[in-house]
């Protein structure tokens, strides 16, 4: 029994040297060249100090934001958001997936005591016995269990990359909500001061045809601008309290107390700019980039469990224990028992199925490579575009003060001539509608001004750096 013992103890010791020694048959990863140039069109890169404090301005959405107001909105989005809490539940999932994968390179110990008595024909038999042992643990000698661990891996930070996606959107998403709401709000401002400006008007041309030195021609004008304006009027109020309604739908609770309903767009920037001239690179920690590498990785790994399927799979059942005919003498000697039953699985002819299923786990990996690298060019084109609208808003808007300007002025001069009876009133109405039309402009090109902000922020990934250490940290 020594000599039993002794070769157990040898095909064990062996056995377990050939799974910690264990490789994969993985391809070898490497990352494809980013399809796209070093820097975004008219932008050189910044220095290295610059594009640090842009990383860290990236890294925290508090940086960027400036608002209190909006601050407390996204605050609120975050803990309420059922998308994310959903999308925080699918990380959990395949975190737990991993878990189970992972525990299958081990062998599972079990425990089994049992102990039965049967009488006849006026004898007692009793047998006990406790055994402790492995039942088909699979040996992983090619690797199989590892690709399937590392695919699971990489799916599980894919996922949880995709959960960093729908948190940027989400910030994206309640930022868009809210500038829409001041940007009406504001509307409803020019629309009401229009409005009463046009009753002002319309009241002065009909006493005018009363006296008899005006026309009725006049007073039907007025009175279609200011029908008109009030249609409008009505407009921007619809449109005020369904942007209060998405923004409470959107943070997923009513509006904080003391939330100023009558709040406008500033002309003051609510956000943080980001600098100039950042280099194309760090899109690849965009997390929907990092979402599709991970993806890529996954399939890179399922094509080494396909190659180590071709290869014998060998599993060891092994237990090992006392037993005896009764509980006083189950822990005597000689009471010992043991079983060594490793078997071998070989795949001789499997009509093609086990080369169909490299193929398409080959294939499949580079369907990820294009899908990784389109990910990477859209990035790329909608950071380029984000960059290119920021440079010309900025002499949008510098136009539109002008423009403004020039339209109060003008509105301000037709008035007083026509007031005075040096001018028609039709100089009068159409200075008014061009003041009205200037007004909304720059209201308008305030808002997109300002949602272009939030774009490129998205564009860029905002909010990645920090939370996608700490899961990468956590996972291995």
């Amino acid at each position: 029994m020594n000599k039993r013992f002794a070769v157990c103890r040898i095909v064990a010791a062996t056995l377990t040297v050939f799974a910690l020694g264990a490789c994969t048959l993985e391809p070898h990863y490497e990352r494809s060249a980013a399809p796209m140039p070093a820097s975004y069109p008219q932008y050189e890169s910044t220095s290295a100090q610059q594009q640090a404090s842009a990383a860290d301005l990236l890294s925290d959405w508090r940086s960027f934001v400036r608002d209190p107001y909006l601050r407390q909105l996204i605050e609120l989005a975050l803990t309420n958001n059922r998308d994310l809490r959903q999308a925080a539940l699918k990380v959990a999932q395949y975190e737990a997936e991993y878990r189970i994968v992972r525990a299958e390179l081990g062998p599972s110990i079990t425990a089994t005591g049992t102990h039965s008595a049967s009488h006849q024909s006026g004898v007692t038999t009793k047998s006990t016995s406790l055994e402790l042992g492995t039942s088909a643990w699979e040996i992983d000698f090619f690797g199989r269990i590892r690709s399937l661990k590392d695919q699971a891996l990489e799916q599980y930070l894919s996922t949880d990359a995709a959960r960093r996606s729908t948190q940027i959107s989400l910030i994206s998403t309640t930022a868009g909500d809210y500038l829409t709401w001041l940007a009406d709000r504001a509307l409803l401002d020019v629309t009401e001061r229009t409005v009463a400006s046009y009753r002002d008007t319309y009241e002065t041309t009909l006493r005018a045809a009363n006296l008899g030195s005006g026309s009725m021609e006049d007073v039907q004008s007025a009175r279609t601008s200011l029908t008109s304006a009030m249609a409008n009027l009505a407009a921007y109020r619809r449109a005020v309290e369904q942007d209060r309604n998405n923004l409470i739908a959107v943070i997923g609770c009513p509006l904080p107390d003391g939330f100023p309903d009558d709040r406008a767009l500033p002309d003051e920037p609510l956000f943080a700019a980001v600098p100039e001239g950042l280099p194309s690179t760090l899109l690849t920690e965009r997390p929907d980039i990092i979402e599709a590498e991970h993806a890529l990785k996954s399939a890179n790994a399922y094509i080494g469990a396909a190659r180590a399927a071709f290869f014998p799979t060998v599993s060891l059942t092994a237990t090992g224990g006392v037993a005896s005919n009764g509980l006083s003498s189950l822990f005597k000697a000689g009471s010992g028992a043991w079983a060594f039953e490793p078997s071998i699985s070989v795949p001789i002819f499997q009509f093609g199925s086990l080369r169909a299923s490299l193929d398409s786990a080959t294939i499949s990996k580079n369907i990820y490579v294009a899908a990784y690298e389109g990910t990477i060019q859209t990035a790329f084109k909608e950071v380029s575009n984000a960059l290119a609208a920021r440079a010309t808003y900025v002499d949008q808007t510098a136009a539109d003060l002008q423009y403004v300007d020039a339209a109060q002025q003008y509105y301000d001069i037709a008035n007083a001539r026509y007031r005075g009876g040096l001018d028609s009133f039709l100089t009068l109405l159409t200075a008014q509608r061009t003041l009205f039309s200037a007004q909304t402009q720059l209201v308008t090109d305030r808002a997109a001004q300002q949602t272009n902000m939030v774009t490129l922020y998205t564009a860029l990934g905002g909010g990645w750096r920090k939370d996608a250490q700490v899961q990468e940290t956590a996972a291995k």
